[in-house]
């Protein structure tokens, strides 16, 4: 692991952590984990800290929010190592991760906006004519129940499955999303969540909340990716 320099502007560990609002005892944590480069030690074999440990450091923090802690923890420790490509590759991954984020947050809007409220009263239906209006096979609304998807009731004489007007909205918004290209596994938990907001309609702060959220994440990513960047200048320099 390489180790800064302790040579001209030197702080303590008290002095690093005060500038960055963490105890010395994180900021010594940090230099374990190798998140920051390794510290030379004074003639009293106290730690020197340097304006590359302070970079570091916030590299470190600028990456944490946008990233998370465990890949920035793993973007620093390369950097650290002389492992730059690995780190940019990490950095490169966690964007994949958001456009892959952006794209499924686009496929529910567009899936949701054609979805007509539920109206109240009787509306069942059964799989025959369910699976003539989606253009899908029984067998597939069979398929979609055992994951979870809908969940038909049975009429107590015939023992058929019932499909209310709510598992209607449920399969139209599962069948657009599989024609989006998403797994099952994907699309249980987003009509999970449209049946525990009660519908389509609260759905759309859930779906406001999501997209501000992922506006904030790549923020933060740039932010990270600026201060990383004053980093690798530094360790340059």
């Amino acid at each position: 692991m390489a180790k800064a320099s302790n040579t001209g502007n030197t702080r303590r560990p008290v002095d690093l952590a005060r500038a960055h609002g963490l105890s010395a005892q994180a900021v010594r944590n940090y230099e374990a984990a190798g998140i920051l480069p390794g510290a030379e030690r004074t003639q009293s074999g106290y730690r020197a800290y340097t304006p590359v440990h302070a970079a570091a450091l916030d590299a470190f923090l600028a990456l944490v929010p946008g990233h998370g802690h465990q890949a920035a923890t793993a973007i620093m420790q390369a950097v650290n190592r002389g492992d730059v490509g690995d780190a940019l590759r990490l950095v490169g991954e966690g964007h994949v991760q958001l456009l892959d984020d952006r794209r499924t947050l686009l496929a529910v809007e567009v899936a949701t906006s054609g979805l007509r409220p539920v109206v109240q009263g009787r509306g069942d239906t059964f799989v025959g004519p369910l699976s003539r209006r989606l253009g899908v096979r029984p067998a597939t609304l069979r398929k979609w129940e055992r994951a979870g998807v809908v969940r038909p009731g049975r009429d107590p004489r015939t023992g058929y499955r019932v499909y209310s007007a709510a598992d209607v909205r449920d399969a139209s918004l599962a069948h657009q999303l599989r024609r989006g290209g998403y797994l099952l596994e994907q699309i249980a938990p987003v009509i999970a969540q449209v049946r525990s907001a009660g519908g389509v309609a609260p759905l759309e702060a859930m779906l406001g909340d999501w997209r501000a959220r992922l506006e904030g994440r790549s923020r933060a990513m740039l932010a990270g990716a600026a201060a990383l960047h004053a980093y690798l200048r530094q360790l340059e320099g």
